[in-house]
C-alpha cells in the first residue's frame, strides 16, 4: 500500500527565520518524488514535517487524506532513512532489518522470515547472517532500505542517503533505489542537492530555493522548460544573457542584450518592455560551422577547452560576466584551438528561453 501526501499552505518558522514558505503540493500515491535544492533551502525541513519530527507553523500535512497534526513520528505511516543510515554494528544483517518488527512484538521466527523476504527484494538474500562491517557502502544502503520496508510504510522518506558514496556507487544505487521503489509501489519522497540523482530517479521533481518551492514538474519539464532563473541555472548548466524584451507574441519573443538581439521561446512571466534573462544550454550552443544554420548568431574569443571524455566543453569570452560554453562531441581538432581565436557561435530560438529578471543559483 502507498499513500498520497498533501502539503496545504505549509510554512515553518524557527524564530524570525522562515525555513519553508507557503508550500502547496500533492505527491501522488506510488510516486517517486524528489525535493531538489542547495543546502539550507528548506527541503529537509519539509521531510521532517512529513515525518512528524517537527510541526508546521502554519498549514496542514495530510497523508492518505488524514490530517497529521498531533500525530507523532511513530504513529505515522512513514519510514525515514537518514544520511548516516544508523545501522546497528553488533547485530547481524537480518536483525537490523527486523528491528522495527521486534519493537512491535513480532516473534523471532516471523521476524527472520520477513527479513529474508525483504533482503531478497533488495538482492541481499545471501547476507542475512553477515555483520554490517562486512558489507560495502551500497549493500549497507540496501539494508537500510529493507529495514525501513519491514514496518510496511506507506511513504518512504529518504534524506540524501547517497551523499557519502563515491560516484560509481551513487550511479549504481540510483538505479537500485528506482527498481526497489517500482517493485514495492511505496511512495518515495527523496531529498537531494544532486540534480543528477533527482533527474535520473524521479517521476517528478520540486526545486526549492530559500524556502520557496520554485517549480514542480517531470525531469524533462524542469530541464527543458524552467519556470525561473534559479531553476534554469541550478538544474544543468546555462549560458545567460541579460537584457530587455523588445517583442513578444505569446510563444516567441525577442530580447535585446549586451551581445545583440536574439529570438527565443517566451518563458513564464516574461513580458515585452521588461528586464529579462536569456538562457541557452551548452549542448544547444553551436560552434564553428555548426553555427551557420542557427537563427541567432554571435562570436567569441576562444578561452579554453575542457576534455570530459565523450564530449568537450569549449569556453569562449564574449564580454559577459562568465565565458560562454558550448558542449560538443570530442574531436581532436577542438583541442588544437588557439587562445584568443575568434569563433562563430549560434543557437536556435526553440533551444533558448527568456525568463523575467531574477536570482541565479550560486551552487
Amino acid at each position: 500500500m502507498s499513500q498520497e501526501v498533501a502539503l496545504e499552505g505549509v510554512t515553518r518558522r524557527f524564530g524570525e527565520f522562515t525555513a519553508v514558505r507557503n508550500v502547496d503540493l500533492t505527491i501522488r500515491a506510488g510516486e517517486f518524488f524528489s525535493f531538489l535544492g542547495p543546502s539550507g533551502c528548506g527541503k529537509t525541513t519539509i521531510l521532517r514535517m512529513i515525518s512528524g519530527f517537527i510541526e508546521p507553523s502554519e498549514g496542514v500535512v495530510r497523508i492518505g487524506g488524514k490530517d497529521m497534526r498531533g500525530i507523532g513520528p511513530n504513529k505515522r505511516p512513514t519510514a525515514l532513512i537518514f544520511q548516516n543510515l544508523a545501522l546497528f554494528p553488533l547485530m547481524p544483517v537480518w536483525q537490523n532489518v527486523a528491528f522495527g518488527l521486534e519493537v512491535r512484538g513480532v516473534g523471532k521466527a516471523e521476524r527472520r522470515k520477513r527479513a529474508e523476504e525483504l533482503l531478497a527484494v533488495v538482492e541481499l538474500a545471501e547476507a542475512a547472517d553477515k555483520q554490517v562491517a562486512q558489507l560495502s557502502g551500497g549493500q549497507r544502503q540496501r539494508v537500510a532500505i529493507a529495514r525501513a520496508l519491514a514496518v510496511e510504510p506507506q511513504v518512504m522518506l529518504l534524506d540524501e542517503p547517497l551523499s557519502a558514496l563515491d560516484l560509481k556507487l551513487r550511479q549504481y544505487m540510483r538505479a537500485e533505489l528506482r527498481r526497489i521503489q517500482q517493485r514495492t509501489g511505496v511512495t518515495f519522497i527523496y531529498i537531494t542537492h544532486d540534480q543528477g540523482e533527482a533527474l535520473t530517479m524521479s517521476d517528478r521533481v520540486g526545486v526549492m530555493s530559500q524556502g520557496v518551492l520554485q517549480q514542480v514538474g517531470t525531469p524533462l519539464e524542469i530541464y527543458n522548460d524552467p519556470a525561473t532563473p534559479f531553476v534554469a541555472s541550478f538544474v544543468g548548466e546555462a549560458n545567460v544573457f541579460n537584457g530587455r524584451v523588445t517583442y513578444a507574441n505569446g510563444t516567441l519573443a525577442q530580447i535585446e542584450t549586451e551581445r545583440g538581439t536574439f529570438s527565443a521561446r517566451l518563458g513564464r512571466g516574461a513580458r515585452s518592455g521588461e528586464p529579462a534573462m536569456l538562457f541557452v544550454r551548452p549542448e544547444h550552443m553551436r560552434l564553428g560551422e555548426a553555427a551557420a544554420g542557427t537563427g541567432n548568431r554571435l562570436s567569441g574569443a576562444f578561452n579554453r577547452a575542457e576534455f570530459e571524455g565523450s564530449f568537450v566543453n569549449v569556453f569562449c569570452d564574449g564580454g559577459l560576466r562568465k565565458p560562454m560554453v558550448s558542449q560538443m562531441r570530442s574531436e581532436p581538432g577542438l583541442l588544437g584551438l588557439r587562445p584568443g581565436e575568434t569563433l562563430p557561435l549560434g543557437f536556435d530560438p526553440s533551444d533558448a528561453v527568456i525568463l523575467p529578471l531574477g536570482d541565479l543559483a550560486r551552487e
